[in-house]
């Protein structure tokens, strides 16, 4: 199974590299480059050294942002999926946080925050915390009230049924909604440093946009789009080792 998912998922790139080469060459725009020519790009910033001083940068608000994100979302989600009122209360602010085009907030989070690292880091955090804290909400309650109700009849304490029975229940749910809160991070930092401050990663795409370098921005974009699908796979990796016996499976399987 691993290596069938493994060869759907290259095939699956290839399909899309030969299609961006073939675009690139037609040309679809004279803004559009070659993958070949994305990718000549790309490695002359990794010998050079100068992506890996801009990841330096990106990763800061992002790996900042995520922790929060995961630690606050986790202990919100639970509180919501728990109590009614709770989730009465503040289960629509989240759900509207979701919804809502959150990259307008970035000007309200610049006048109080200014352009450093504490604005990126809640620009994250907004993008990230509500999926977080939603899928907690919802595997909680889905958590099986037989179960629960077992664990009554047996005189175990709430703080026992919610560490013992509660929380391993819903814990492969709360890692999914951990990888989808990483992902939405990710695309939080970058908007960060393209609305914000224009630094890292941001900065490579906003300067070789100025000088029409399209191949040094489409590169910095792929580089994006390579580590946060090299990240997500390993979280899923992780999640499955975890839970093994509750792997519910995914398209590529």
């Amino acid at each position: 199974m691993i290596n069938r998912s493994l060869l759907l998922k290259l095939l699956s790139a290839a399909i899309v590299f030969s299609a961006w080469e073939i675009a690139g060459r037609v040309p679809v725009s004279y803004a559009f480059p070659t993958f070949l020519e994305s990718m000549s790009s790309l490695l002359r910033m990794v010998f050079d050294g100068s992506i890996f001083v801009a990841y330096a940068e990106t990763l800061k608000p992002l790996v900042l942002g995520v922790a929060i994100s995961a630690f606050f979302g986790i202990a919100v989600g639970l509180w919501i999926g728990l109590s009614a009122r709770f989730e009465w209360l503040f289960g629509p602010i989240f759900i509207v946080m979701q919804a809502a085009p959150l990259a307008a907030l970035i000007p309200i989070l610049v006048m109080v925050y200014g352009i450093g690292l504490t604005s990126k880091v809640f620009v994250v955090c907004i993008m990230a915390m509500p999926v977080i804290v939603l899928n907690t909400a919802s595997a909680v309650r889905n958590t099986p009230d037989s179960i629960k109700d077992m664990a009554k009849s047996f005189l175990a304490s709430d703080r026992e049924i919610l560490t013992k029975i509660i929380v391993p229940a819903a814990s492969p749910v709360i890692f999914s909604g951990l990888r989808l809160g990483v992902s939405a991070g990710f695309i939080g930092a970058i908007l960060s440093e393209l609305k914000i401050t224009p630094t890292g990663v941001g900065d490579i795409i906003s300067f070789s946009r100025s000088i029409a370098d399209y191949p040094t921005m489409y590169a910095a974009i792929f580089s994006i789009i390579l580590l946060a699908v090299v990240f997500l796979n390993l979280l899923e990796v992780l999640e499955n080792y975890m839970f093994e016996g509750n792997n519910r499976g995914y398209v590529s399987d």
